[in-house]
């Protein structure tokens, strides 16, 4: 059943039948119209009993539902005409407390209470306006638990924070170590929020895969725990036949609550959202696999009635805004950070034991002019451990820059290494590039293509070259690969997009290696922003005090004892700033 509206009439749509013909026939003045082959039903007519007229045609689909019609849309209907409107409905009101730890906005509110009345849903909001926020706000409000987390291996950090920032929950993320005892936590009441990548529910919930028939597919009994289960980033399960997206389907069954998280449900089309409606048990809303097909894959593109599809979609399990839309809720400017485990991890921890030797040296040293040497050393070997971070973030950093792309957005991308943005380069070739290797005509060409060219989406910039007098406000998202030293270098670097011109609130994401220098430089440029009033923004000089305080979070790590008298900053062994050797781009 379809019901479309204009300022004066309803439109109702359905498989002829009888029995429907009838009980239509009873609605005080109708008509059947045969050239928009639509029963219509004039608004200002008396609806018998104590329902408004919009009352009484609902009720009359939920009931020609509830007797077994499918909803039914004719074949290759327009997707819109000028005598017939899809009119979305409102987003409802949160009337009861959230009770969260922060105080969600307006409209993540409404996103909350949305998904509190339909429970199989998408959060389909533009990225950065807070899908992870909404879906655990409606999880706790729900007291829906246990719950269980699907995403990106580089994300499962990040959302065991936010469940603890926002909700005072320690979630667990599942591994290796509580591979066969996770769910005794749950059982102990110890915890009751688990987090996991895709590749790996499988791993701790599939008994028998039966090959690739999902009827002999056999769960473990644990995947019955779960009451709510939630998937960031499902539009990656866009394949219906891949052996990953059955497993998704059949864990799904019979769960309460189930959440898409996406800001690109159709990254090809209508066809993409057939398995992620499986997955809600949401497709017999469309009227099953071929109902759905006939009505909303057709023609050449796979592609029609796409309006309406909107339209149905809005009403059964789906919504989406936008920053324009939302503007009046936000701030101009929101930061947010990413942590991520790095995939270079061994390399890593070995750079960080010589910098602890090094260290130790230069605690050690008596004479002034070895103990400038041994400072030299420390510096640079800070330096590379940055860079091993940064590497160790270029595959997690091409998933985001993609999904980021996917949702029709622009991205602004800053980095440091050579290494870096060309790796970034190479998998996404047709973006433009501010960097020391530009020409100023290469740099002006990027810079015009970026702000006025809807197909130019992406740009690369290094600090030194775009991170001052450049305009980039075609995009309100900044992404940080790696940063600077100092708070100021940061807010140069966000304010390419934060600036007049901009028409929408700017997301400056940073992505943090975890338990890497990442978070040492960041908690001191949060903490120290005094200290770089002063900075001239170029990427090879380091603030004496900033060097000093990471030396001193490392010496305090390691246990090294000083031979000097502890203070607020280790006492300077020269003025002004240490230089860094850098393969900066």
């Amino acid at each position: 059943m379809l019901i479309q509206e204009d300022n004066n009439y309803y439109y109702l749509q359905f498989r002829f039948n009888p029995q429907v013909v009838e009980v239509v026939k009873r609605i005080p003045g109708r008509k059947y119209d045969g050239k928009l082959k639509m029963w219509v039903v004039p608004k200002m007519f008396d609806p018998p009993g104590k329902y408004s007229q919009g009352e009484y045609v609902w009720l009359f689909a939920e009931w020609t539902i509830s007797a077994g019609f499918e909803r039914f849309v004719q074949k290759g209907a327009p997707a819109s005409r000028p005598d017939v409107h899809y009119t979305l409905p409102p987003m409802p009101e949160l009337t009861v407390p959230h009770g969260l730890k922060i105080e969600p906005f307006p409209y993540q509110k409404q996103g909350i209470a949305y998904a509190l009345d339909k429970k199989r849903c998408f959060f389909g909001d533009q990225p950065g306006l807070g899908k992870t926020l909404q879906a655990i706000g409606t999880a706790y409000i729900a007291q829906c638990y246990p719950v269980l987390v699907v995403c990106p291996a580089s994300l499962k950090i990040n959302w065991q924070r936010e469940w603890k920032k926002f909700t005072g929950k320690e979630a667990i993320i599942l591994d290796d170590h509580n591979k066969n005892n996770w769910f005794r936590y749950y059982e102990m009441g110890v915890c009751d929020v688990f987090i996991t990548n895709y590749e790996s529910l499988k791993k701790f919930f599939v008994e028998d895969t039966g090959g690739w028939d999902l009827r002999k597919l056999r769960l473990k009994k644990e995947a019955d725990l779960f009451k709510c289960f939630i998937i960031d980033g499902s539009h990656r399960r866009k394949s219906g036949k891949t052996q990953q997206t059955k497993i998704f389907k059949k864990f799904a069954r019979g769960k309460d609550y189930r959440f898409l998280l996406t800001g690109t449900p159709t990254i090809n089309g209508p066809k993409d959202l057939i398995p992620q409606l499986d997955i809600l048990g949401r497709l017999e809303d469309f009227g099953g696999y071929n109902s759905f097909q006939n009505n909303f894959m057709q023609g050449p593109r796979e592609a029609s009635n796409l309006e309406m599809l909107n339209w149905r979609l809005w009403n059964t399990c789906f919504f989406r805004r936008e920053k324009s839309k939302v503007l009046a809720d936000l701030p101009d400017k929101m930061r947010q950070v990413i942590p991520i485990g790095i995939s270079n991890r061994k390399e890593y921890n070995a750079a960080e034991r010589d910098l602890i030797n090094y260290l130790r040296m230069y605690e050690q040293a008596d004479d002034e002019k070895i103990k400038r040497a041994q400072r030299g050393l420390v510096m640079v070997q800070m330096q590379k451990l940055r860079q091993i971070s940064a590497r160790g973030k270029i595959a997690a950093a091409k998933e985001f820059i993609q999904d980021t792309l996917d949702s029709g957005e622009k991205l602004i991308v800053f980095g440091f290494l050579k290494e870096v943005i060309n790796e970034i380069k190479e998998h996404f070739p047709h973006a433009v590039t501010i960097v020391g290797d530009n020409t100023s005509q290469e740099r002006q060409n990027a810079i015009d293509s970026f702000q006025n060219d809807p197909k130019c989406n992406l740009i690369l910039c290094n600090y030194k070259s775009a991170g001052v007098g450049v305009t980039l406000t075609a995009s309100s998202t900044v992404f940080f690969i790696e940063y600077p030293w100092t708070f100021a270098d940061c807010e140069q670097a966000e304010d390419r997009a934060h600036r007049i011109g901009q028409k929408n609130s700017v997301s400056c994401i940073y992505m943090q290696g975890r338990a890497t220098i990442d978070e040492d430089v960041w908690e001191i440029i949060q903490t120290k922003k005094d200290i770089a009033n002063d900075v001239t923004g170029t990427d090879d000089q380091v603030p004496e005090e900033v060097s000093d305080a990471i030396m001193l979070k490392y010496r305090n790590k390691a246990g090294i004892k000083p031979n000097i008298p502890d203070s607020p900053f280790m006492s300077p062994i020269s003025s002004g700033s240490s230089q860094i050797f850098t393969d900066a781009v």
